[in-house]
C-alpha cells in the first residue's frame, strides 16, 4: 500500500513539475518601453544626475527600494553616469526639497534658481539633471490557495496552486537645471505571472517584474541622456 502511495504521490509530483515548466515556458514576464523627448540632452564629465522618487504628502510614494535600483543600475557600466541618490539629495538641499515644498512643475525651478543657497550647491555638486520617479508595483488577479499542515510522522507538508499576476509601472520625468526645462518622459511596464505549486514542498516561480522594470528604465536613462 505504501509503495502505491509513494508511486502517486511521486506521478503527482512529476505533473506539478511539468506544468510548472510549462507556464515558467508562457509566464515570461513582458516589459514596454515609451519615451517622449522635448529637447536635446547631453552630460559633461564633471556633471552628475539625481534620481528622485516623486513624494506625496499623503504617504503614496514610489518604493524607496525601486529608486535605489535605478541610481545603482543607472551608475553602473561603461555608459554608467554618476548619480547622487535620493536621501543625499534630499539631505543635502534640506528643506527644500521635503514633500509639502518640492516642485512640482519644471517652471518652479525658476524660483529655485533665484535661491542662491539651492543654486550654490547646485554648482558644487555638478548636478545637470533631476529625474522625478513615480509608480509602483502591484498584485492582481490572484487565485488558488496553499494549504499547510503537519503530516503522518510529524513531516510538514504543502498542498495546492497559488498564481498571481504582477505588474510593474513608473514613468521617469527629467528636468535639465541648467536650462530650466523638462527635456522629456520615459516609461516602462513590466507584467508577469508567479506560480506557487505545491506538493508536499512549494515551488514558487516568481515573475520578479519589478527587477524587470528597473533594468530597464535604468538602460532608457542612460541612452535618452547620451543621446
Amino acid at each position: 500500500m505504501k509503495k502505491v502511495q509513494s508511486k502517486i504521490l511521486n506521478l503527482v509530483v512529476a505533473s506539478f513539475v511539468m506544468l510548472l515548466c510549462s507556464f515558467g515556458l508562457q509566464g515570461c514576464i513582458q516589459t514596454t518601453q515609451e519615451e517622449f523627448r522635448e529637447a536635446d540632452t547631453g552630460i559633461g564629465e564633471d556633471e552628475i544626475i539625481a534620481i528622485l522618487r516623486r513624494a506625496t504628502i499623503t504617504g503614496d510614494d514610489t518604493e524607496q527600494a525601486f529608486i535605489d535600483c535605478v541610481a545603482e543600475k543607472t551608475a553602473k557600466g561603461r555608459d554608467g553616469i554618476e548619480v547622487i541618490s535620493n536621501q543625499e539629495f534630499i539631505d543635502a538641499f534640506y528643506p527644500w526639497f521635503e514633500p509639502r515644498i518640492a516642485p512640482d512643475e519644471v517652471d518652479d525651478l525658476e524660483n529655485f534658481a533665484d535661491n542662491t543657497k539651492i543654486q550654490d550647491r547646485i554648482d558644487t555638486l555638478g548636478i545637470r539633471y533631476i529625474i522625478w520617479i513615480d509608480g509602483a508595483t502591484t498584485r492582481i488577479n490572484q487565485n488558488g490557495s496553499v494549504q499547510c499542515a503537519v503530516a503522518t510522522g510529524g513531516i510538514p507538508a504543502c498542498f495546492g496552486f497559488l498564481s498571481w499576476r504582477a505588474e510593474s509601472v513608473y514613468e521617469a520625468v527629467i528636468w535639465d537645471v541648467e536650462r530650466e526645462i523638462s527635456v522629456g518622459k520615459l516609461s516602462a511596464e513590466s507584467k508577469g505571472m508567479s506560480f506557487v505549486p505545491a506538493v508536499v514542498v512549494p515551488i514558487p516561480f516568481i515573475a520578479r517584474t519589478q527587477s524587470s522594470a528597473c533594468t530597464s528604465l535604468a538602460d532608457q536613462i542612460k541612452e535618452f541622456i547620451d543621446n
